[in-house]
């Protein structure tokens, strides 16, 4: 698959609410995923499907998703951006808001090495 095949993938299985698939799918096995910040006992870099699928259960563990969506992609080379924009309720607070991120995605031998997120903090 090339990098524009696997950001349509990527994004049409996103707006199934199929993200977990999407990993599963798309992933390498030695993917890094970059946050904006690190949170309370999560580190801001993780390496692995597996570092990144706990990340992941982390945050739906602690987040009521109300609504969600994704745009694009935008890609350029051997990379692609997508927007996700998510109206959530940390449970842990039962604060409502709404959040806007941008995710670099790079590709490598047709699969996702690398995932960045882009978000407005504090």
């Amino acid at each position: 698959m090339t990098t524009l095949d696997i950001a349509k993938k990527l994004v049409e299985l996103c707006k199934q609410g199929k993200n977990q698939e999407a990993m599963e799918t798309l992933y390498a096995p030695d993917i890094v995923s970059v946050e904006a910040m690190g949170m309370p006992n999560l580190p801001a870099e993780v390496r692995g499907r597996e570092a990144v699928f706990a990340k992941g259960k982390w945050w739906y563990d602690n987040h009521v998703v109300h609504a969600a969506t994704c745009e694009g992609p935008y890609p350029h080379g051997d990379r692609f951006i997508v927007r996700f924009s998510y109206d959530i309720t940390n449970k842990p607070t039962n604060t409502r808001r709404q959040m806007d991120e941008m995710a670099l995605f790079t590709v490598k031998d047709g699969k996702i090495v690398r995932e960045e997120f882009f978000y407005v903090t504090g």
